[in-house]
């Protein structure tokens, strides 16, 4: 059974950075793809990076040039690098993930458990 671990929150003054952790744990062959969302308190969840299998990326708007995401296959990983973070970058973070299983190309997607980013003085 294939779980994602989510890691790496925590509370960060304004300005400061931090690394996301999104750990696919059981027999996985590769990550393909990941996105990591946000639910800021009181707000609806919404999209912050998006990683495809072949590389590319997409970011909102509101995080570009300051969030990076990316994945080590190496690791059986995917990350969110933020940099310059912002007070209004506080929220709960997700990971969700498709993760190829065999290689008949058998595939599980799935959510991480979350994890508080708190941007404060």
């Amino acid at each position: 059974q294939v779980q994602l671990v989510e890691s790496g929150g925590g509370l960060v003054q304004p300005g400061r950075s931090l690394r996301l952790s999104c750990a696919a744990s059981g027999n996985i062959i590769s990550i393909n793809t990941m996105d990591w969302y946000r639910q800021p308190p009181g707000r609806e969840r919404e999209l912050v990076a998006a990683i495809t299998r072949d590389g590319s990326t997409n970011y909102a708007d509101s995080v570009k040039g300051r969030f990076t995401i990316f994945i080590d296959n190496a690791k059986n990983a995917g990350y969110l690098q933020m940099n310059s973070l912002k007070p209004e970058d506080t929220a709960v973070y997700y990971c969700n993930a498709e993760t190829l299983l065999d290689h008949d190309g058998t595939t599980w997607w799935g959510w991480g458990q979350g994890t508080q980013v708190t941007v404060s003085l």
